[in-house]
């Protein structure tokens, strides 16, 4: 099963790339935050500090991984081309 499906781009998601070094993305329901973080390490080469997740009232359900000090999440970003 793969977990990340894709990332979100919007705004207030943006906005989160400096402030928290953070990415959001959109995972499988079934997927656990031990999982995501191993897929997210393993796709992007980054150490992720710390996985929450969020089901939304239309069930989706939401990652917000925080990236370490040493890599930048806005990076990771422009590789995905969200910005």
């Amino acid at each position: 099963m793969e977990a990340l499906l894709y990332p979100i781009a919007t705004e207030k998601v943006l906005g989160r790339l400096d402030a928290d070094n953070t990415i959001v993305y959109v995972v499988d329901m079934r997927a656990g935050k031990a999982q995501i973080r191993k897929e997210f390490e393993k796709a992007f080469g980054v150490r992720v500090e710390r996985v929450n997740t969020s089901i939304t009232a239309k069930n989706i359900k939401k990652a917000y991984i925080r990236i370490s000090k040493a890599a930048r999440a806005s990076d990771i970003a422009r590789k995905l081309k969200l910005v």
